[in-house]
């Protein structure tokens, strides 16, 4: 949806009552997913503890004591992302005529006034797009209604991708389409943009998945081994036979489970770039395990 917008294929309408739920909720839902985040890593340590052996559970437990704390912020890393592209958006405020109209929706018991609760927020919504569509030539510029909350807007028996009776009116013109969720969301840009859509959607859509720590370790073992290996060839310049002598004692018996670990093709010579990268990437995994960082000792 990002790249729509930036490439103008697409806008986003955005009530201002959205916006406004949106904060106020915002911090409380962000707080209840990293809680559940947390209790399942706590139900696992249990777990562990009960069920494993000491060495296996040390290691489980470490691990987990990792992980939770990023895996919750993982959890809440797109809150900021979907913030941007709603105040980015053709901020939608509801005019005298749209709270007219859903004062007379609340008389008449349309949907979403039809169930027992205050509806008008709800209404708000559908009137804003009601205005919004009112006099657009939706061939040119086709518009949708996208919402989770089928209870309200879909139909009360039956497929749910159907917009209440009461509301279907406004959605009689191909050009004017509803949709419940991320699914609909999903069938309604691929309905609009076609083969472009899925082609962007295959460019774009990765998934992200948290390093887990012993993945970390490995690939920082890694960079330190071939840096100490450099190190340790550098230091062999200006030394005399006695001193070479006692450096390949030392670090002989190193370098041999260095080189048979990555190949001596492999381990260089490094190019300044190369170098840099290689300091880089150790300082940076250091950081993530809780050094300082430039911490690059070998």
């Amino acid at each position: 949806m990002r790249q729509l917008v930036e490439w103008e294929q697409l806008e986003l309408l955005v009530p201002a009552l959205v916006v406004d739920e949106y904060e106020r909720n915002r911090s409380r839902v962000e707080a209840s997913m990293t809680a559940s985040v947390a209790e399942r890593f706590r139900l696992l340590k249990a777990d562990f503890a009960d069920y494993g052996s000491d060495d296996d559970a040390a290691e489980a437990l470490s691990r987990l004591a990792f992980q939770t704390p990023l895996s919750g912020a993982m959890a809440t890393r797109n809150f900021d992302d979907i913030a941007a592209l709603l105040v980015q958006g053709r901020r939608l405020e509801a005019t005298a005529a749209e709270s007219q109209a859903v004062v007379q929706r609340a008389l008449d018991k349309q949907a979403p006034f039809h169930r027992a609760k205050n509806s008008v927020a709800d209404a708000l919504l559908i009137e804003c797009y009601a205005s919004a569509v009112r006099d657009v030539d939706l061939g040119d510029e086709p518009h949708g209604f996208i919402t989770s909350n089928s209870q309200d807007f879909s139909a009360p028996a039956g497929d749910h991708r159907q917009p209440h009776e009461d509301l279907a009116p406004l959605f009689t013109d191909a050009g004017s389409l509803y949709g419940v969720g991320v699914d609909g969301l999903d069938t309604v840009l691929r309905d609009q943009l076609g083969e472009d859509y899925d082609e962007l959607l295959d460019e774009l859509y990765f998934e992200e998945e948290p390093r887990r720590l012993d993945e970390i370790l490995s690939a920082e073992q890694d960079l330190f081994d071939r840096i100490w290996y450099n190190r340790s060839l550098f230091h062999e310049g200006g030394l005399d036979a006695d001193e070479l002598a006692d450096l390949l004692r030392v670090a002989g018996p190193g370098r041999r489970r260095v080189e048979q670990k990555f190949g001596v093709s492999n381990l260089g010579p490094y190019s300044d770039f190369e170098w840099g990268m290689l300091s880089g990437k150790l300082s940076a995994l250091r950081w993530v395990l809780g050094n300082e960082w430039d911490f690059l000792d070998t």
